[in-house]
């Protein structure tokens, strides 16, 4: 079924196949492909998509026809590809064929100044989806308890938890009491009828309070960004986007 989905097939292939189909890779065609969950692929697959990687060529299951490929993929997973090849779970051709270019994105628990952008991201989606009439708004206090909970689960994790506080409270305030897995619980004590503070803010204090630790450096060791566990640049922007200053002589001589 994967190498069908990838690679396509021609009418009568196997059983079921009743016309012909082109896969993923024909249809992406002088575009770019995404491989999601790349440490799953199967042995067998592992060597087709070698060569579409080597030869940028491609046959449908059940045909004898050459398609010639130009387009881009781009590939991800969660698991330790280098491991995998260790242990012979993934050839070790594919993975240097694949690791062209390593962007290497750090786990949520690393980058929680980024809870406050993908909390307002999905409560928007969500609410979407779930066809609410407003979108609620969050309870004061709950933004800083979600940063400082471990997301084990990562991204996803936190998009469930949205989901769980629009499905049980939909008209709002949004409170993520008692959201922990694995043992891990946070709370919080703040009321239902404060005033609500803006996402905004809460990026703002918390940014401040990095640069006040890294007493205003930003790039390097010990530097706001390593504090909050994003790239430099990202939080330089961010910075202006929100209009918080930069420490300029504290931090000249060190970037």
């Amino acid at each position: 079924m994967i190498d069908s989905e990838l690679f396509g097939h021609e009418k009568g292939a196997f059983t079921g196949a009743v016309s012909q189909q082109r896969g993923r890779f024909e249809r992406a065609q002088k575009g770019t492909i995404f491989l999601d969950e790349i440490g799953e692929l199967p042995a067998h697959a592992q060597v087709r998509l070698l060569r579409v990687l080597q030869d940028k060529e491609i046959e449908r299951i059940g045909g004898n026809k050459t398609i010639k490929l130009d387009i881009r993929i781009i590939a991800a997973t969660n698991r330790k590809l280098e491991e995998m090849v260790a242990s012979g779970e993934f050839r070790e051709d594919l993975w240097f064929r694949l690791n062209v270019f390593q962007i290497w994105i750090p786990p949520l628990n690393q980058r929680n100044a980024d809870i406050p952008a993908l909390l307002n991201h999905f409560i928007l989606q969500k609410s979407k989806e779930l066809k609410l009439p407003e979108i609620p708004d969050i309870a004061p206090g709950q933004v800083e308890l979600l940063m400082k909970y471990e997301w084990p689960g990562n991204v996803r994790e936190l998009q469930n938890v949205v989901e769980r506080a629009l499905i049980l409270n939909p008209s709002g305030p949004l409170t993520f009491e008692g959201i922990g897995l694995k043992g891990q619980q946070i709370y919080s004590v703040s009321g239902r009828n404060k005033k609500l503070e803006k996402l905004d803010a809460v990026m703002i204090r918390h940014i401040r309070l990095a640069l006040e630790q890294s007493k205003g450096k930003i790039h390097g060791h010990g530097g706001a960004a390593e504090l909050l566990g994003i790239n430099p640049n990202t939080l330089r922007n961010r910075m202006l986007k929100l209009g918080v200053p930069f420490y300029k002589q504290k931090e000249r001589g060190v970037d």
